[in-house]
């Protein structure tokens, strides 16, 4: 069955992602943002796509303040800021104009470092997963995007 879902998939112009699953229970996945290559997790939960206030540079953000106050995972009213029109980069999809919430991290790397996890650069949110058409191989390990 899976063969065939993957099969149905690429022919209807999707491509697959290949996912690492962590000690945490999530999955990461690689990806760029203006070209600059970094690791993520995945999170079907977050409402819009994050990088770490500390690799804005790293990615070439331009940042604004926002008004938004960030909450997750046990923390909330966390000050961000915005960047608009990033380049993103997920496998072969890609697309202009993404907007990217910066955010301090700290608690979630803290986290992956307790279960002797590599830190991550940021977060790819619904945003983006509603953008791609994304669907989940929880089994094979794999994120499909519509091109």
């Amino acid at each position: 069955m899976d063969k065939k879902l993957k099969d149905f998939l690429l022919n209807k112009g999707y491509c697959k992602v290949k996912l690492k699953f962590t000690k945490t229970n999530h999955f990461e996945l690689k990806a760029s943002i203006n070209g600059n290559k970094g690791r993520f997790i995945l999170d079907t939960g977050a409402s819009n796509s994050c990088v770490d206030f500390e690799h804005a540079n790293m990615f070439g953000l331009t940042v604004e303040d926002s008004d938004v106050k960030a909450a997750g995972a046990g923390a909330i009213d966390m000050l961000t800021q915005v960047s608009k029109k990033n380049v993103v980069k997920i496998g072969k999809w890609k697309s202009k104009k993404n907007s990217i919430i910066l955010f301090d991290l700290t608690h979630v790397n803290m986290a992956l470092a307790n279960h002797d996890e590599n830190s991550v650069h940021g977060i790819i949110g619904a945003d983006i997963l509603k953008k791609t058409k994304a669907i989940i191989d929880y089994q094979k390990k794999y994120l499909y995007i519509k091109l």
